[in-house]
């Protein structure tokens, strides 16, 4: 019974029905606790963890992993501590807190290749390269994610493979390396279809987007980030759709629709205060400070890049930090708005 209740959950799980799954997972755990069925109690702890990672519920995901990583350690099960130590890793990175992440990735990754398992190697390595995007190392994230895109290509594992071109598209945007950005989204938008990945594939299309907004190509960016937004909302992925929402408000003020940017930027800004997303609030608050400029309110404007500045200082966020300068330049300069940021 507690085990039909835990496959019926990872069935919702894999089709991104997260919140059925959450509730059978609930249902499963109960049980499995009351037969004192340790392994099952532990496979269902971590699922939930990762359930709640992927709707963006970083907080309960954190709490999950934790407990996870307790009951593996007491049973001696290297492999789901590895597991769970990647998890809390993911969750610890979308909080902003990168360092501890790339510990604990790097941790498990060790573990894994100890216990020769390819497939949590290849996926701790993938996990690694974006935490050094957060970071803003974008070099040895690129040199990760292509370590990781090899694995997974030896391991046929083609969701991984997808997911190996997400990153790279992200990081390739990043490095302002347009076309490359463009090739891996593309790659990766073709393989979800194929893989009927709704998550996988509002990521693509939200990349797909981005490549159009830096080629200065407004409309198909924002029939992209429309599809993307449409998929995040069915799947209840806040925070994906908060990033959505920023690369649609930075799309309209480019375009000069400063009432639609300032609409998306604070709708954005609500979903990552909600989700305690440091990084993602630094991007509003810059593309609010932007419109204070543009509608003349200089003073307001400079105070956002300021505490958008020491924001991206105190977490150490590289790449955000480098454009709170930029935009601070720009202001002293009194020239350069408005700027249409990776």
């Amino acid at each position: 019974m507690s085990r039909d209740l835990f496959n019926k959950a990872e069935k919702h799980r894999k089709s991104a029905e997260y919140v059925k799954a959450i509730e059978l997972y609930q249902k499963a755990l109960a049980l499995f606790k009351k037969e004192s069925d340790i392994d099952g109690t532990l496979d269902c702890i971590i699922s939930l963890a990762d359930t709640f990672r992927a709707k963006g519920e970083f907080i309960n995901a954190k709490k999950y992993y934790e407990e996870g990583l307790e009951l593996a350690d007491i049973l001696s099960d290297i492999s789901s501590a590895a597991d769970a130590l990647v998890g809390l890793g993911l969750s610890l990175r979308a909080l902003g807190n990168w360092k501890d992440a790339l510990q604990l990735i790097s941790k498990a990754n060790k573990s894994y290749k100890t216990l020769r398992d390819k497939r949590g190697e290849a996926f701790s390595t993938w996990a690694r390269g974006g935490t050094y995007r957060i970071k803003g190392d974008i070099k040895r994230a690129l040199t990760d994610l292509h370590a990781a895109l090899k694995m997974f290509r030896t391991l046929k594992d083609k969701s991984g493979i997808a997911y190996s071109y997400c990153g790279l598209g992200g990081s390739s945007r990043i490095a302002e390396r347009f076309g490359d950005s463009k090739k891996y989204y593309t790659l990766a938008n073709k393989s979800f279809q194929k893989l009927k990945d709704r998550f996988g594939l509002a990521y693509s299309y939200c990349g797909l987007g981005n490549v159009c907004r830096m080629n200065g190509d407004y409309r198909n960016a924002l029939s992209y980030f429309k599809k993307a937004e449409v998929l995040y909302k069915q799947i209840g992925d806040k925070v994906s759709y908060a990033y959505t929402l920023w690369s649609i408000g930075t799309s309209h003020k480019m375009l000069g629709k400063y009432k639609d940017a300032a609409k998306s930027f604070k709708e954005a800004y609500d979903f990552f205060e909600q989700t305690r997303d440091p990084r993602g609030k630094i991007y509003c608050i810059l593309g609010i400070g932007e419109l204070d400029y543009l509608n003349g309110n200089k003073g307001t404007a400079k105070r956002a890049f300021e505490r958008s500045l020491k924001l991206a200082g105190d977490y150490g966020f590289e790449v955000e930090r480098r454009y709170a300068e930029k935009l601070l330049r720009f202001y002293k300069e009194g020239k350069g708005f408005p700027v249409n940021l990776p």
